[in-house]
């Protein structure tokens, strides 16, 4: 399971806020009807002047105009409470002087005892403490107090020039403007009136400027700046937190839809140092900037960089964005830069320099290391065509894709990752720009191509590192890829199986059971023991803490949907767990358990085993044996903290006595991204893990000391890559074999992430069982529409005896079988 980015997050819960504050809009009051105007308007408010965590001293209005120059002796700004009643009187504060095109006037108003920076000299003073997250503003040609209570009523008054309501103002032009806090204001993106607030202006950091283009503290009102110098030869802007001005370029995409929403500008004259990228982005919040693709521009605005959490902890890298920006349309219809075209050979082999910390001080090298390309042509328009498909649709309206087919190629058209010194730098992320009304995302799965030419702006996001927005999108041309089924295990062989169900619990739908059930069927050929990963309690994670811990009915109805596909009435096995105390989805208490099919084997029921119990190993007659099955693996070991413990079953098959482990480690939650700011990343969820494999290698150690010949399979979900210390920790010396290893390199993988086909479930073997035939089973984990994240996957064996007549035996009836199964009629 995954969380979406915050960025994703704010998108959508901004969607969905919007359309409720529409709706309330629209019930509560008629929109305003007044003409735009055609000069002098409003372009900043602020309310939040000296409140508890405020950086400036005062409230203030903003006004500009964008044509000639307008007197403003005899006119006031004026303010209204959100929630206007018939006793609801505006408060005014006269103008004079003038308003020169280009230009800003600023008006102070009420000072709080909070904030630590005053305003820059104001144009005109007055005393309105005006409210920090809604009310109505109003530029008045006169100063007689005005006298409307509602929307229609202002619009209709000749003396109100621009009107700005915003939060839950009653009184607006159109829809109200987002609501704003102690921090932040409500900005005209552009000076154009379009009479409606929620499209002109955007909640962000206050950003008031008087007459003289002073700003607070006396600065610069910004410095001139070209994009290439906003970008620089690093991965910081050299202006990050600066005012900037006359920064020209060419409009290429723009992002209509959720709440980071803006432009891309491009500079069409380019400097000729390739670590400087050409494009910017221009964030406007939840407002959709009024320009056009092919718009040229001249922008100013506060240079900053975004990162989708805390700066001073992030892990990620960050995104060069101009915020609280206005900007002039200069012309339209121009002709778009030429775009960078990504292809094999575009995107070098090396990820990034590895300094042992940060990255973001280093300078560039476009031309040795991916991620240095990428950042070299952050924002710019890249091209691609006829890409492979290496990481499936999601449900978050993404896929991932490869500039560089040949590279690391599994058996199945994906990309595997096969060392931490060996990533797969041709992956790309593809998101789409064209809203889904007009173009779904497509449907696509591992394999698949997405043809034709797809482009768009690319930009650093926290899940799956840079990605193309797209603004032309290709078709996914299908590659037919099958859902695998694996062989029926033969009469003298056992077949142990594997399968992380994710978050299964008793309240979901009656189709994933289904779909589950018919990869245990179907797919795996009905095994007859199978470790299960992701077991939640019979109310899943509806609430956290309520002390159900029974998973009985999950069980259950698994069992019966998998009789109901035709498959054996299995039994399982398992323990609940202490409430609250093995992590994943809170409130779902995940546990491992067995299910076996008692027609082919036995289970070994030996009393005791409850969640707090270790299980341990006794010697009887030469042979090991469990003190209690099933048995959790010492589950007051601090390794499984708020994780989940190992579960030891003893089976008995055709005489023969099996051990197996069920496993599930901890997860990778914490570690830094490949993609991120930190390099070499750390991987601090590694410690655990490693701890985990030496509690259970201490396990397998007993059984293989109670009995050298013991048959024992360790299977789970050890959330860690088959070079990894812990994997690495637990074959050490030979003692178990990871079957994974025993695969060509491309056929190993068990589950996608971020276009990376990768292992993260396992089965490993003692010496003892003979036949081993073991097969990782891709039903889920490449395609679109899946029962399951992972994969599951199985082996099948022959039980050794530790007598070598007996085995012997048992291997020729399993080859005769062979034969026979080869020969029909014979």
């Amino acid at each position: 399971m995954r969380v979406t980015s915050l960025r994703r997050r704010r998108t959508a819960a901004a969607t969905t806020a919007g359309a409720v504050a529409v709706s309330l809009a629209v019930t509560l009051a008629p929109a305003a009807l007044a003409v735009p105007s055609p000069d002098a308007v409003i372009t900043e408010v602020y309310g939040g002047g000296g409140n508890s965590g405020a950086t400036l001293t005062s409230d203030f209005i903003e006004l500009a105009t964008a044509s000639a120059a307008v007197p403003l002796d005899g006119w006031s700004v004026q303010y209204l409470p959100a929630s206007a009643s018939p006793s609801s009187q505006w408060q005014v504060t006269p103008l004079g002087g003038s308003l020169q095109p280009g230009g800003r006037y600023l008006v102070a108003e009420a000072s709080g005892a909070g904030g630590t920076t005053q305003l820059p000299s104001a144009d005109a003073t007055g005393t309105i403490a005006m409210s920090a997250t809604a009310g109505t503003v109003a530029l008045v040609n006169g100063t007689e107090r005005l006298t409307c209570r509602t929307a229609a009523d202002c619009a209709a008054d000749p003396r109100v020039r621009d009107l700005v309501g915003y939060g839950s103002a009653v009184v607006r032009e159109g829809t109200a403007a987002a609501a704003t806090a102690n921090g932040t204001s409500s900005a005209r993106a552009t000076l154009a009136d379009t009479d409606n607030n929620a499209a002109d202006f955007t909640t962000g950091e206050p950003t008031p400027v008087n007459s003289k283009g002073e700003t607070p503290g006396g600065a610069d009102p910004g410095t001139p700046a070209r994009i290439h110098e906003i970008q620089g030869t690093k991965r910081l802007s050299p202006f990050d937190g600066k005012r900037v001005k006359d920064v020209t370029g060419v409009v290429t995409a723009l992002r209509t839809f959720g709440s980071a929403r803006g432009f891309w500008l491009t500079d069409p004259n380019p400097d000729d140092d390739p670590r400087t990228s050409e494009g910017l982005f221009v964030f406007t919040g939840s407002t959709t900037p009024a320009v056009k693709v092919g718009d040229a521009v001249s922008a100013a605005g506060t240079v900053k960089e975004f990162y989708p959490d805390n700066p001073a902890s992030s892990n990620y890298q960050s995104l060069t964005e101009l915020t609280s920006a206005q900007w002039t349309v200069t012309s339209g219809g121009n002709a778009l830069p030429a775009p960078t075209v990504a292809g094999p050979d575009t995107v070098p082999g090396a990820l990034v320099a590895q300094p042992g910390g940060s990255i973001e001080g280093l300078d560039l090298e476009p031309a040795k290391y991916s991620l240095d390309f990428w950042e070299a042509h952050e924002s710019e328009i890249v091209q691609i065509s006829d890409t492979r498909i290496v990481g499936r649709s999601t449900q978050y309206n993404e896929l991932y894709v490869t500039t560089k087919p040949e590279e690391n190629a599994t058996a199945r058209g994906g990309s595997a990752y096969l060392g931490y010194d060996r990533p797969n730098t041709g992956v790309l992320k593809i998101e789409s720009l064209i809203p889904f009304a007009e173009r779904p995302f497509p449907q696509a799965n591992t394999g698949d191509v997405l043809t034709g030419l797809t482009s768009g702006p690319v930009e650093y996001d926290s899940f799956g590192g840079y990605t193309l927005f797209a603004t032309a999108l290709g078709e996914v041309k299908d590659n037919g890829l099958v859902r695998e089924t694996t062989r029926k295990q033969r009469t003298g062989e056992l077949a142990v199986a594997t399968y992380n169900v994710e978050n299964l619990s008793a309240v979901d739908e009656q189709s994933k059971f289904d779909a589950l059930a018919d990869g245990i069927v179907t797919h795996l050929a009905a095994p007859d023991v199978v470790t299960l990963e992701e077991i939640q309690d019979n109310n899943g994670a509806e609430a956290e803490g309520d002390g159900v811990v029974a998973a009985d009915q999950t069980l259950k109805r698994f069992t019966d949907a998998i009789a109901a596909k035709g498959g054996p009435r299995y039994e399982w096995r398992q323990i609940d767990p202490v409430d609250v105390s093995d992590g994943g989805e809170p409130g779902g208490n995940i546990r491992v358990g067995f299910l076996f099919n008692p027609a082919r084997v036995s289970f070994v029921d030996r009393p005791g085993g409850d969640a707090t119990t270790p299980v341990g190993v006794e010697k009887e007659r030469g042979k090991a044996k469990l003190t209690v099955s099933p048995g959790r693996v010492d589950p007051a070991n601090a390794a499984w903290a708020n994780s989940r413990k190992p579960l030891a079953g003893e089976f008995v098959f055709q005489g023969r006595k099996v051990f197996v482990v069920a496993n599930h480690f901890a997860s990778k939650g914490g570690d830094q991204p490949t993609h991120g700011r930190y390099q070499p990343p750390s991987r601090g969820s590694e410690t655990q893990r490693l701890q985990q494999a030496e509690v259970l290698r201490g396990f397998v150690d007993q059984l293989l000391a109670a009995d050298r010949n013991a048959n024992v399979v360790v299977a789970g979900d050890l959330n860690d890559f088959p070079f990894s210390p812990s994997v690495r920790k637990l074959t050490a010396g030979g003692a178990l074999t990871a079957l994974i290893d025993t695969l060509p390199e491309n056929e190993r993988y068990s589950y996608v992430f971020e276009g990376n086909s990768q292992v993260l479930d396992h089965i490993l073997a003692s010496r003892a069982p003979r036949g081993v035939d073991y097969d990782v089973v891709h039903i889920n984990a490449e395609f679109a529409v899946q029962a399951s994240d992972h994969d599951p996957q199985v082996v099948r064996f022959r039980p050794g005896t530790g007598n070598a007549v007996q085995d012997g035996i048992f291997d020729l009836l399993d080859w005769l079988e062979q034969i026979l199964a080869k020969k029909p009629g014979v």
